[in-house]
């Protein structure tokens, strides 16, 4: 990327200074990134509290202007919402900076625990451990459900398109891209004819209290002059973004065919990074129905095993994707070893899962302020958000036969086909620990960490206690 940061020094308006020092940007994002546990809104949270309220580098309302664009792009918004505000405040290389130290300490935790689960995953207490885990995501995504369904489903229209969506994945099994695009067309035509419905909702909210005024922060309200519209800026840099993200897709492709693991891992994971709208449960949701049961990379529970990894570790949920594809290497090493396979794969993974995410951002934002305003496209997004808590619902009610039986079986009726539980395979120990961290996350109201480390513990002692 040293073009990229080159070019930083092209952008318009790059004599004025930076609205922060660059050295103490670097502090506060890195600070940033190690303290980005729990998920999207953990890590939006986290942000808010340094650089509004604590900094107060950025004001609340120009915050969330940033963060409601974010949501209308692919990918993960967190991520995306780091690079869009280290743009604003120091300009392209300001962006790159913050967004890959956003991603640093999730990845190099993800990859050392991979490790980990490949070569120590049958001892007892790592087995425990995971087995514990697996018990508390399923909670996690069940409250994910209801925390985005109050936010999105304000109205009988969008639950009708929720429970389309979860009709259309999880009985017809249509593919997710599929199930996104329609939703997106119903809400943009829906919006244009003036459906109040389709109207956009208030996405994340940040916090109560006294507000911190654009006015009243160190960046104002005014727009920096290298973040106005600049056609010929915004088309170098995103042209760079895109050699360097599809570029070792077209090597991988001709050099190893179509049929290769790492051409697989290539391909999918740069689709994935277009189609997935609405955070990163809807990203988990097409993994889960692609990886696991179209190229058969990982099993049902490792795919939990690997969530339960990202929502205990740093950085992006979708880190999980990483573990993914490490899976995906070490078992189809070829003439490398499995090893260094599954440590190349994971880190093709990321890069073309993460890389999309500058793109979009240093593409759009200096166009932000045309967008405002702009009904359709809201009206677009809020029928896609309402379509993927459907979609979670799916993720949810797939993890959890998976997680609380032995055992299903196939129901098929016409073109509707269904796994259901085969009732007398319950497993009561899973289902003793997802009732446990259900009560402590939607009675309790415990943070996701303490739940993990408490379902882990509690599986490692069962494992340990009642192993033959």
């Amino acid at each position: 990327m040293t073009d990229l940061a080159k070019d930083a020094a092209e952008q318009p308006g790059s004599a004025q200074k930076d609205v922060v020092p660059l050295s103490e940007a670097v502090k506060v994002w890195a600070r940033v990134a190690a303290l980005s546990f729990g998920g999207p809104a953990g890590q939006i949270a986290v942000m808010n509290r340094i650089l509004v309220d604590e900094k107060r580098w950025i004001g609340e309302h120009r915050f969330l202007h940033a963060l409601n664009y974010c949501m209308l792009l692919p990918g993960p918004e967190a991520h995306q919402l780091a690079i869009y505000i280290g743009w604003l405040l120091n300009r392209t290389l300001g962006g790159m900076i913050a967004g890959i130290l956003f991603v640093l300490p999730g990845l190099f935790s993800i990859l050392a625990l991979s490790y980990v689960y490949v070569i120590f995953g049958n001892v007892t207490v790592i087995a425990g451990m995971f087995f514990g885990l697996k018990c508390a995501v399923l909670a996690i995504v069940v409250q994910a459900v209801f925390r985005i369904g109050s936010r999105a489903l304000k109205n009988n229209v969008m639950v009708g398109l929720a429970a389309a969506a979860f009709v259309a994945i999880f009985f017809l099994h249509v593919p997710f891209p599929a199930i996104i695009l329609a939703a997106g067309l119903i809400g943009y035509f829906g919006a244009r004819a003036g459906m109040t419905a389709f109207k956009l909702g208030g996405g994340h909210k940040s916090g109560a209290g006294k507000i911190l005024e654009d006015r009243d922060s160190l960046l104002g309200e005014e727009i920096p002059a290298h973040a106005r519209p600049n056609l010929a800026w915004s088309l170098k840099t995103s042209g760079a973004l895109a050699a360097a993200w599809l570029l070792p897709v077209a090597l991988l492709l001709l050099t190893l065919g179509p049929d290769n693991t790492f051409s697989k891992i290539g391909l999918f994971f740069s689709q994935m990074a277009v189609v997935t709208f609405g955070g990163a449960y809807a990203v988990l949701a097409y993994v889960a129905q692609e990886a696991v049961q179209h190229f058969g990379w990982l099993q049902p529970g490792e795919m939990l095993d690997g969530l339960g990894m990202a929502e205990t570790t740093p950085g992006p949920l979708i880190m999980v994707t990483q573990f993914v594809g490490f899976l995906a290497g070490y078992r189809s090493a070829g003439p490398l070893g499995p090893l260094t396979a599954a440590t190349l794969a994971a880190m093709l993974t990321t890069w073309v899962t993460f890389i999309p995410s500058f793109l979009w951002i240093f593409a759009g934002a200096p166009f932000i302020e045309k967008m405002r305003g702009n009904v359709a496209l809201s009206g677009a997004m809020s029928a896609i958000t309402a379509a993927v808590v459907g979609v979670i619902l799916n993720l949810a009610v797939w993890f959890g036969l998976h997680v609380l039986f032995r055992e299903t079986t196939r129901f098929t009726y016409r073109a509707w086909t269904m796994d259901l539980p085969v009732l007398t395979s319950i497993a009561l120990p899973p289902l003793a620990l997802t009732i446990f961290a259900a009560v402590a996350i939607f009675r309790l109201r415990m943070s996701v960490i303490p739940i993990l480390a408490t379902t882990a513990a509690l599986g490692v002692a069962w494992t340990v206690l009642f192993s033959s």
